[in-house]
């Protein structure tokens, strides 16, 4: 059935093409966009303080009769699209609720597919939703197909709308029901089949007599519907005459509406908001920013724009004089697509064209060149056209220098093709970004993609939304502005303390000159140490500089990381932070101490604005003996390592020449091979690195192994043995969640740490399951027992040693790792932050 009408264009599908907005439009569009639909555009004026809708002129003018006449035969039209739309809505909730009896009645059988527990958090309101609908469109049915001027249904939608609550309930449950039924779909293949394929029956005249959808999709449509409902209000209203009794009616849903909606939505500043994620949740910006891309082998200036769910690269549209300037969309990757390539991975990426210092510094030459030039321009009152042309040439230059100085890669790949090279200048903005789009991905998000219409409204709403409006060139600030500081800073860096485990530390030093940050100075490696104590003095050049910016981080001596692009930062920043270089504070002969807080750790650092004078220290590292059989708290706390050397370096090595071969951690390697690589860990022998990259890659697998099982107690300790195999062994999967998170939280920091490392390390290993043949399923095969087998004294205690307990007990261990192999990554940080972070309701 399709009931178009006017301008909108509605049809029962909501397959509409929406029309793009006149050039100038103040009215902030709004996109409902569901993973089934196309999107629905809505124009809502910005300054209506109290969102009640157009007034009826809108849709009369002065016509009189004529005009409401057809007013009155749009509402119709509007009437038998919305209909139709009900009926499709209504046949959706049907085939929701079709499966809910049968696995009610199952639940309380021997082999329920769900708990009802399940099925009452997964159908959550939906058939109170049901009922309420079916009700309107009984009521609403026989007054369109029964159609005169007189027919009045205002209280019909007022009823609707009074209902909403229903609908409020429904959404603060929805991220659990979709939770909860994706884990049940992992967990029960015969719920997975259901929610894969549920038969929505097509509307009564239709070809159609099913078609079929995914729960997830069908969970959504209520979310939607409300959406949908206040455009209609919207409709009706402005093709209902102000003197007809439906009017006050209409217009009393349409505020219930609007207030409903916007309570779901939160209150958000409507400036930064642009359009609606697949879920139906405002889409907001968070951070922009312009970035240099590496383009078909030339670097672009790009205006990149995150928003909660997308990442989105444009690029500025040149313009005619006086026209409003608009961003034309080069690129968009969804959040749910969007990873962070490794460095293996990131090996076919384009290298980067590195412009040759002196090039560089030439280019600054010119700069101070000209700066000085327009500084005696001005002393003398030039010509204006004198310093304009000036100023022309100055933009010119930095323009070039903030181009073609970045060279620290910052790389995005879509997880279905396409991958994008950034370069910039300063690894604490690239650290910013990273971290901006990783804290989003922590939420539920959706893949998507978006139509033409959607990508254009989105980025037509990025020049409204942007809070970077100037390129960072200096020749853009404006002349009030303060001009930053020219000259030489004393920085010594002293010390730093709130690390929690010891590790090989040193600091950055960055300022920002010619309008863009740089790394300037960098502290030597502090080794093993929570608490180092670098006593360093740099002397930094200032060039219109306003911030110092100083990064912490952990030193990398992984080799197959080094030998890469020398751009390529493989150091974990630990924290960083900033502060405001005041030219009253810091310009005297005496030293000004400070400290700069980041994450938890404190960094002493004192400065002055004078000459020159460099001191540089080296420590050498300390020697460490015997791992195997030693606890790993031990070893940890010797090496002042989060993770023992041994584990390292044998995962690295299985990494690297070891992750497609068949077989691996399955096939035993040689026993006098992994004696000998046992004997030279034993020692720390300086050989170590030689003889594993020698080794048949299956010996080192087997030290791996033997290193786990040779412990004096196992990975995941004997006092927690017990409470893993109670864990594993819950049936609702809210409850195990909660005990398994909490049974890791309870490890001590060197077990959980490599465990967890261990963890990611097997997860890679299997994505190779093609070529290597190893599953996470046998993975846990091989490495369950080894990292939960209680050791001799404990296991006494549990096991009667009859074999048959003994197999039971080995199948919990190989289930207890693999939940965790199947569990979404599980970082220390969050588990140890916050204790309610994996729990559901329970």
């Amino acid at each position: 059935a399709d009931f178009n009408y006017g301008a909108d264009e509605y049809d029962a599908e909501g397959n509409e093409e929406p029309k793009a907005l006149p050039e100038g439009s103040e009215t902030m569009p709004y996109i409902d966009e569901s993973p089934t639909m196309s999107p629905q555009l809505s124009a809502r004026g910005q300054e209506s303080g109290d969102g009640v809708s157009p007034t009826p002129t809108d849709g009369l003018g002065t016509g009189g009769e004529r005009d409401a006449g057809k007013g009155l035969e749009m509402r119709k039209l509007v009437l038998s699209g919305f209909l139709a739309s009900e009926e499709i809505y209504i046949n959706q909730l049907e085939a929701l609720l079709l499966p809910m009896k049968p696995l009610k009645a199952t639940a309380t059988t021997s082999q329920p597919v769900l708990t009802l527990q399940q099925i009452e958090t997964i159908f959550y309101k939906i058939q109170d939703i049901y009922e309420i609908h079916k009700e309107f469109y009984d009521s609403l049915c026989p007054k369109v197909q029964q159609w005169d001027s007189n027919v009045t249904m205002g209280h019909l939608f007022q009823k609707l709308a009074s209902q909403l609550g229903v609908y409020k309930a429904f959404v603060d449950n929805y991220k659990i029901a979709l939770e909860t039924a994706e884990k049940c779909s992992q967990s029960n293949y015969q719920f997975q089949k259901i929610s894969e394929e549920l038969k929505v029956k097509g509307p009564k005249d239709s070809k159609e007599s099913h078609t079929s959808v995914t729960m997830e999709a069908l969970l959504y449509k209520p979310i939607d519907r409300v959406t949908r409902s206040t455009l209609v209000l919207h409709d009706l209203l402005k093709h209902t005459p102000a003197d007809h009794p439906d009017y006050p009616l209409l217009q009393d849903a349409l505020r219930i509406s609007q207030n409903f909606l916007s309570s779901i939505n939160e209150d958000i500043d409507p400036r930064r908001t642009a359009v609606t994620t697949p879920k139906g949740e405002t889409r907001q910006l968070i951070k922009d920013g312009f970035l240099v891309e590496l383009s078909e082998g030339s670097r672009k200036l790009r205006h990149v724009f995150l928003f909660t769910d997308v990442l989105l690269c444009a690029k500025l549209k040149k313009t005619a004089v006086g026209k409003h300037q608009q961003y034309d969309c080069k690129w968009y990757v969804p959040l749910a697509d969007l990873v962070f390539p490794s460095l293996e991975e990131s090996e076919h990426c384009p290298q980067v064209h590195v412009i040759p210092d002196h090039e560089l510094e030439d280019m600054k030459m010119k700069i101070s060149t000209i700066k000085s030039e327009m500084q005696k321009e001005k002393a003398n009152k030039g010509q204006s056209r004198a310093i304009e042309r000036l100023k022309k040439k100055m933009f010119e230059n930095e323009f070039w220098l903030l181009l073609n100085s970045p060279a620290i890669p910052f790389r995005i790949h879509n997880r279905n093709g396409k991958s994008y090279l950034f370069l910039l200048s300063s690894d604490y903005e690239r650290s910013e970004w990273r971290e901006a789009i990783q804290r989003l991905q922590k939420k539920d998000l959706q893949a998507f993609v978006l139509s033409s219409v959607e990508l254009q409204v989105l980025t037509g709403s990025c020049f409204k939304l942007r809070t970077v409006h100037n390129i960072p060139v200096t020749s853009n600030k404006d002349d009030d502005e303060s001009p930053g500081l020219y000259g030489f800073l004393h920085v010594i860096v002293h010390s730093a303390k709130g690390f929690k485990q010891s590790a090989n530390l040193y600091c950055t030093l960055e300022v920002d000159s010619f309008g863009y940050f740089v790394s300037k100075a960098k502290t030597r490696v502090f080794r093993d140490t929570t608490e180092p104590q670098w006593n360093e003095e740099f002397e930094i050049e200032l060039e219109g500089s306003q911030s110092l910016r100083i990064l912490c981080y952990e030193k990398c001596y992984d080799k197959t990381k080094l030998n890469k692009d020398n751009n390529e930062i493989v150091d974990k920043i630990m924290g960083k932070g900033q502060i405001q270089l005041d030219p009253q504070a810091v310009q005297t002969k005496n030293w000004h101490m400070d400290v700069i807080e980041m994450n938890g750790i404190k960094v002493e650092f004192s400065m002055k604005f004078t000459s020159r004078d460099m001191s540089l220290k080296r420590t050498p590292s300390k020697k460490q003996t015997g791992v195997f059989g030693v606890k790993i708290s031990v070893v940890t706390k010797r090496e002042r390592s989060k993770v023992p050397y041994i584990v390292r370096q044998c995962i690295e090595e299985v990494e690297k020449r070891g992750i497609e071969e068949v077989g691996i951690y399955r096939i035993s390697g040689v026993a006098t091979d992994i004696q000998a690589l046992k004997a030279v860990f034993d020692a720390n022998n300086k050989d170590i690195l030689v003889m594993l990259s020698d080794m048949d890659i299956n010996a080192i697998a087997g030290t791996l192994k033997l290193y786990f099982r040779e412990l004096p107690e196992p990975l995941l300790t004997d006092r927690l043995y017990p409470a893993f195999m109670e864990g594993i062994a819950l049936s609702d999967p809210a409850a195990k969640e909660n005990c398994m998170m909490h049974l890791l939280r309870s490890l001590p920091d060197p077990n959980l740490i490599t465990f967890l490392f261990l963890l990611e390390h097997l997860k890679r290993v299997a994505e190779k399951e093609p070529i290597n043949k190893m599953s996470l399923h046998n993975l846990a095969t091989v490495f369950g027992p080894t990292l939960l087998r209680p050791s001799e004294g404990e296991s006494k205690a549990h096991l009667t040693l009859a074999s048959d307990i003994w197999s039971h007990d080995v199948m919990a261990q190989v289930q207890v790792l693999l939940y965790y192999l199947q569990h979404p990554p599980i970082s220390f940080t969050e588990l140890k932050r916050n204790t309610l972070y994996f729990s559901t309701d329970v």
